[in-house]
């Protein structure tokens, strides 16, 4: 099986400071993982651990100092254009992909634009309806969705190209806990229904426990446990791995 999304011995560096007093800092190094066809890789591990800056390599968005990045068995094309529609992420805040100033069905719509589509009223109403809003919603602002209803819209945006590949950073994090179990479901079945392949970021071992096939855990930029889900919750092999699942 070809993974849908592979990293091999990533490294990304950041150089910071003034010709005189340039600094290195390296955000991650030597990270290797894959995400399979319709399997949910949890990428778990403490703030300023590196998940952020994997899933930027993930999405395309950062280019890594070294190693390499493939998508669908290919490596990235140098124009991230050529995967539009492809790759989506749903992210932590909904307000972060919902412009404010626009209803909800012209943000629903804006990935459809970038591919030239044509009418795309009928495909906002069935992603809207996929995810639990009513079509009506589509002619509402984001201030006027609670919060719970604004990531089901973030969500709908998302899957609207019906993208082979998701990234979720830290999406259920900001929400009550009766919301996010809401949302967790929500995922699950939308997986289940399109087949699409995640990336499910957080720093919550309980989340990612409902909804990931495999854990990858991170630490100061390196990845240190990688294991089948029901195998890591029941034996964590690194001594990190340990510690995260005793906190939780």
């Amino acid at each position: 099986m070809t993974p849908v999304l592979e990293l091999d011995d990533v490294s990304v560096t950041f150089r910071m400071g003034g010709p005189l007093r340039r600094t290195s800092i390296r955000a991650i190094r030597g990270v290797s993982l894959r995400v399979d066809p319709g399997e949910t890789l949890g990428l778990v591990g403490e703030s300023g651990s590196g998940k952020t800056t994997t899933s930027a390599v993930a999405l395309g968005l950062r280019a890594p100092t070294s190693g390499t990045v493939r998508f669908d068995g290919s490596p990235f094309p140098r124009r991230r254009r050529a995967l539009a529609g492809r790759m989506q992420a749903v992210l932590q805040h909904p307000q972060w992909s919902l412009d404010p100033r626009m209803r909800i069905g012209a943000s629903v719509a804006e990935p459809l634009a970038v591919l030239g589509g044509g009418d795309t009223a009928p495909q906002v109403a069935e992603s809207l309806a996929e995810v639990g809003l009513d079509p009506s919603f589509a002619q509402r602002y984001p201030h006027q969705l609670s919060g719970g209803q604004r990531q089901r819209a973030s969500i709908a945006r998302a899957l609207i190209t019906r993208p082979p590949f998701l990234v979720f950073d830290e999406a259920v994090s900001a929400l009550d806990v009766s919301v996010q179990a809401q949302i967790l479901n929500l995922i699950r079945d939308l997986q289940e229904a399109h087949g699409f392949a995640a990336l499910f970021i957080s720093h919550d071992l309980g989340a990612v426990r409902y909804v990931a096939d495999r854990i990858a855990v991170m630490r100061r930029g390196e990845i240190v446990e990688t294991a089948d889900a029901a195998v890591f919750y029941e034996r964590p092999a690194h001594e990190y791995s340990q510690r995260l699942l005793e906190a939780l």
